[in-house]
């Protein structure tokens, strides 16, 4: 006999995000809107550093040029991963498009790190050994506060729905990463106006770089981990089949899985050995507290819970491939 429930819960799940009590809020269309001017605006001014880049030739610029390239590239993705994942789940999708958050995060963060790391590259070649001279300075420092104001915008568009899951999550970091790389073009612009030092836009460059990579890369891990099934962080599963080999008519538990879906939805699944000679009454009863259980006793709480029940002496002929 195989009981299922899935419910949300007032808890944090494997990235830090609550969900919501009671039923879920609808905020697809929200989140389309506002990755919808993101992305407008963020074409804008990829299109205007381009230009910029080539007239100034400033290597601090043509990388946040390449990172614009990039979150154009992410967000594209992201306002398709928002509604796609607005449609319901069907006969072959039982998931519905709820996977697409984490494949388009995990993209997103893939290409931000590469980029990071080519400009880093070019920073340190330009900065040692073909050092450039930047043209008009007060271009580039126009275009580096056009770019950041721009950034600042999307910041505020997104600032309050970056919680919400990992694409979302996601395409703030990029806004924000582009931000604080406007930034570094505008130091590196008023440094080159003041002193003259030319190597002020590869340090910039690198600079903007170095804050790429580490959040991208720090994304990139958090997606590969639920699309590998990793077990949520803050989720033990000894201490789960502990708790649940406490509810009175447990046995034993084995084959114990745990695995995240997307932001939010966490599964476990079981086959739980129970008392011979318990009636349906009581079965049930066994149910509900190992659903209380793991929703109510652990850090991420588990809303969507599948247990097989097995009575004791039971041999499944599949008991060789327990893996937990």
């Amino acid at each position: 006999m195989t009981e299922q429930q899935s419910s949300d819960s007032d808890v944090k799940d494997d990235s830090g995000v609550p969900s919501a009590q009671g039923a879920p809020v609808d905020k697809g269309s929200s989140h389309v809107r506002r990755l919808g001017v993101t992305l407008s605006l963020t074409a804008t001014v990829l299109v205007a550093e381009v230009v910029g880049a080539i007239l100034t030739g400033s290597l601090a610029l043509l990388v946040d040029a390449g990172h614009m390239l990039t979150d154009v590239a992410v967000l594209t993705a992201s306002v398709t991963a928002a509604v796609l994942m607005r449609r319901k789940p069907t006969a072959t999708r039982t998931w519905g498009w709820d996977r697409l958050e984490v494949v388009t995060a995990a993209g997103s963060a893939a290409a931000l790190l590469l980029v990071g790391l080519y400009a880093l590259v070019m920073a340190v070649r330009r900065l040692f050994f073909a050092p450039d001279a930047i043209e008009d300075l007060p271009l580039l420092l126009g275009f580096g506060i056009l770019g950041l104001a721009t950034n600042v915008i999307s910041i505020v568009l997104l600032a309050s729905d970056r919680g919400d899951n990992l694409n979302m999550r996601a395409a703030f970091l990029e806004v924000l990463n582009d931000a604080l790389g406007s930034v570094a073009v505008i130091v590196g612009a008023v440094v080159m106006l003041i002193t003259g030092w030319s190597g002020a836009d590869s340090v910039a460059g690198a600079l903007i770089a170095l804050l790429m990579v580490p959040r991208a890369f720090k994304l990139l891990h958090r997606s590969v981990k639920v699309l590998l099934l990793e077990v949520p962080s803050g989720l033990d599963l000894e201490e789960v089949r502990g708790h649940l080999q406490r509810v009175p008519g447990v046995e034993s538990v084995h084959d114990l899985h745990a695995s995240t879906v997307r932001t939010g939805l966490v599964t476990l699944s079981a086959h739980v050995v129970v008392e011979k000679g318990l009636t349906p009454e009581q079965s049930a009863g066994v149910l509900a507290a190992m659903q209380k259980c793991v929703r109510e006793h652990f850090p991420v709480s588990v809303d969507h819970t599948t247990f097989q029940i097995e009575p004791e002496g039971y041999n499944s002929s599949h008991r060789e491939n327990v893996h937990v």
